[in-house]
């Protein structure tokens, strides 16, 4: 039985088990970011020739198979739309029912000789044009599915106000008051309810701290403090009316400074990241802030794969599982079953962002050997199958690595 077979024959196995709600949930805990980079050596020639733009359309079943240009600002598609000479990327990226709603780049802002503020910078997508556009209004986005909505906070953290942007005019429709400081943003599966996060400081504070590389030489880096996280607690919002309830949830010892909830797959939980924890590296809480255990179907999920469940809920992505030596070095994921957690297959990628349908993924992939320096593309991974369909430019380091981000993206569903 091959991996195709083994694939099908797990999807039939559970066929019969009542299905989760539909799929995804918009913006899942931003502010996490796992990707291992493992050596920083010298760097690399480009390890891509300049690849021209392509914008093309396909059925979902049967990615890169067929090519119908379309226009790249066409939202309503199912199809593939990349652009892998672009990075960052300035036309609209997606796959499936994923769509790339915004990206940012962040900045070390220092404060003090020894503190800095770890600054974002977004571009969103405007659904009309089709393009990204610089917006520096905001210190936090998130992008509500539809692609119609984003939730936004202004610069200083923690703020005392939510911001409702209409994405194709840019312009705020109106202001959630909050009586408790948000850092932290993140819509309901259905865009119907949001969970802010909030800190009694600002989560993007950093600390100047001497570390040593592989090659034993000093360097300075700007540190997230783990251990010393002001989170308070969370509002579970209505979106539609503003209003919705607070509750209290006290750090936990191992938490890092941002530790942003997110809600479960159907909404009635949420959870963050929990560095010190066993269960995938996540805590589950209900809606008056007790911890919980984690539902039948998250419960092998882990918080820093940000693609969890497939639309269907019938599989779960997990992390890294294996590198391959090579030009470029070839990374893989594990699939598995999100009761059981039982791995069905591998996939392409060696870090999983978002499903794009239930055979398809978006992911981050290296183009670099193992031996140099990390530099991933956004690709489109198929269950499978070894072939991988570039969707962005190589993501180059951004310079000075102790002060700057790379870009980041934020994914959406349609």
């Amino acid at each position: 039985m091959n991996v195709e077979e083994l694939v099908r024959e797990a999807l039939r196995e559970q066929a019969d088990r009542e299905p989760p709600v539909p799929a995804g949930f918009a913006d899942r805990v931003l502010g996490v970011r796992r990707r291992r980079r493992t050596r920083r050596l010298a760097s690399v020639a480009a390890a891509t020739a300049a690849v021209v733009a392509i914008a093309v359309g396909v059925p979902l079943l049967d990615f890169g198979h067929k090519a119908d240009v379309r226009p790249s600002g066409v939202l309503d598609s199912g199809g593939v739309r990349a652009h892998p000479d672009q990075s960052p990327p300035r036309e609209l990226i997606g796959a499936g029912d994923a769509v790339l709603a915004a990206y940012y780049t962040a900045e070390a802002k220092r404060l003090t000789g020894n503190r800095a503020v770890w600054a974002r910078t977004y571009w969103l997508l405007d659904p009309g044009s089709g393009k990204y556009e610089k917006d520096s209004r905001w210190s936090f986005v998130a992008v509500a599915p539809g692609l119609k909505t984003a939730a936004v906070l202004e610069r200083d953290l923690p703020a005392h106000r939510i911001g409702l942007l209409d994405l194709a005019t840019g312009e705020v429709e109106r202001w959630i008051p909050v009586r408790h400081g948000v850092g932290g943003l993140a819509f309901s599966s259905d865009g119907t309810r949001l969970v802010a996060t909030t800190y009694d400081e600002n989560p993007d504070l950093r600390t100047r701290e001497k570390v040593h590389t592989t090659d034993g030489r000093a360097a300075w880096m700007w540190a997230a403090r783990f251990g010393q996280s002001s989170r308070s607690g969370f509002y579970d919002l209505d979106v539609a009316s503003g209003t919705g309830s607070w509750s209290r949830v006290a750090p936990d010892r191992d938490s890092a400074s941002r530790a942003d909830f997110a809600f479960s797959r159907t909404g009635g939980l949420v959870y963050a990241q929990y560095i010190g924890g066993r269960d995938g590296l996540q805590q589950f809480y209900d809606l008056q802030g007790n911890k919980v255990a984690a539902p039948a179907d998250e419960q092998h999920l882990r918080s820093d794969v940000p693609a969890r469940l497939s639309p269907s809920g019938r599989l779960a992505a997990l992390g890294l599982t294996k590198e391959v030596a090579g030009s470029p070095g070839r990374s893989y994921s594990s699939v598995r079953d999100p009761r059981t957690g039982k791995e069905i297959t591998k996939v392409r990628g060696g870090h999983l962002l978002v499903w794009a349908d239930d055979r398809h993924l978006i992911a981050w992939e290296r183009v670099t050997s193992l031996e140099e320096e990390y530099r991933p593309r956004l690709v489109l991974v198929t269950l499978g199958s070894d072939k991988v369909v570039p969707l962005s430019g190589v993501q180059e380091p951004a310079g000075a690595a102790e002060s700057r981000q790379p870009w980041e993206p934020v994914f959406t569903r349609r």
